[in-house]
């Protein structure tokens, strides 16, 4: 019995594989979500035990708001991929000395690429028709970013010969912002937060043509300042009227994107959903205040339902925003495989 329920999940994932990425329905997401937790409650050995510890028995989960959201954490401390799969790239998480990275072991990398070539494509258009400038020095100082991958593969896939990455070298890229943005050309500057608050120190902008994105994060470089005052300052350095954001993350193969005021949208297989902080099993209503939850259907081989650390809240239309971050004090229902 247990050969033919594996047959049947394998067929089924096969089906997940080949239309992960197309335009679903809400129905259709439904089932390709239940397909996948179905797959990974048998194949995932970390996921497994974790249901097995909340007894919760996998057949008994009929709808999304049935499934439970594995803690990020495990990432740090567990090897979460599905048993039968050889891992081909791992990623890494940012952090500290002694700090305990996150691991992303990837079994299909063309997953990764597929996700975010199309879900560039879904919010931006052609990648092709950018230029591609990329400031983020704390990501190049290190090995196995995620982030540094998806770019690299961006600036390739622009065929800009202008397009490339700036790690301390700021007055060339000013020079080089300036000329492109005049000479009309689509610029796509893609900076860690920090980076592009010491670019603006040295020099103020008036951009037409390009898209300032940032991806978040102080690094310890400076004082974390909340998303307006961020914005507001990036705002009037850059001289636009949008700062737009990516949002993602090492245990996740997709990226969610806001063209401006932090509202994030994301792409058609991938869903936020928001738990209750007293209670993580539970989920609330759009417009109340809890933990994110992500369901991303490129986690095909990894883990597709992820119980981040982020705090925020969603919209009836979909889009959401992130307001902070849990303290680790506050973090629950974590501490099942914790050993």
């Amino acid at each position: 019995m247990d050969k033919i329920i594996s047959t049947f999940v394998n067929i089924s994932l096969d089906k997940v594989t080949t239309t992960i990425f197309h335009k679903q329905s809400s129905t259709a997401f439904q089932k390709l979500a239940l397909d996948t937790f179905q797959y990974q409650a048998q194949s995932n050995a970390v996921y497994k035990e974790y249901l097995s510890l909340l007894k919760r028995d996998p057949s008994s989960v009929s709808s999304l708001v049935d499934i439970p959201f594995l803690p990020i954490q495990f990432f740090k401390t567990h090897h979460v991929v599905v048993s039968e799969k050889k891992v081909v790239q791992t990623f890494l998480s940012s952090g500290t000395t002694g700090m305990t990275q996150s691991k992303h072991l990837v079994t299909d990398v063309n997953l990764y690429k597929e996700s975010y070539l199309k879900g560039f494509a879904h919010f931006y258009g052609n990648i092709e028709e950018y230029t591609v400038l990329a400031l983020l020095p704390s990501y190049l100082e290190r090995e196995g970013s995620s982030l540094i991958y998806m770019v690299e593969d961006l600036i390739q896939k622009s065929k800009q010969p202008d397009s490339g990455f700036y790690l301390h070298n700021l007055e060339e890229l000013k020079e080089k912002l300036c000329q492109l943005d005049s000479q009309g050309k689509k610029v796509l500057l893609i900076g860690v937060s920090f980076a592009l608050l010491d670019l603006i120190e040295m020099h103020r902008f008036s951009l037409k043509n390009t898209v300032v994105m940032e991806t978040g994060g102080m690094k310890g470089r400076r004082k974390e300042m909340i998303r307006e005052a961020l914005h507001s300052e990036l705002k009037k350095g850059f001289g636009v009227s949008r700062i737009h954001s990516e949002y993602g993350m090492t245990e996740l193969l997709s990226q969610a994107y806001s063209k401006g005021e932090g509202i994030f949208e994301t792409p058609p297989w991938m869903q936020i959903l928001v738990r209750d902080t007293e209670d993580p099993l539970s989920l609330l209503s759009p417009g109340k205040t809890g933990g994110i939850n992500v369901i991303d259907l490129a986690n095909q081989n990894s883990c597709a339902f992820i119980a981040t650390q982020d705090l925020g809240k969603i919209y009836e239309d979909g889009t959401f925003e992130i307001l902070g971050r849990f303290d680790n004090s506050d973090i629950r229902g974590c501490n099942l495989l914790l050993s």
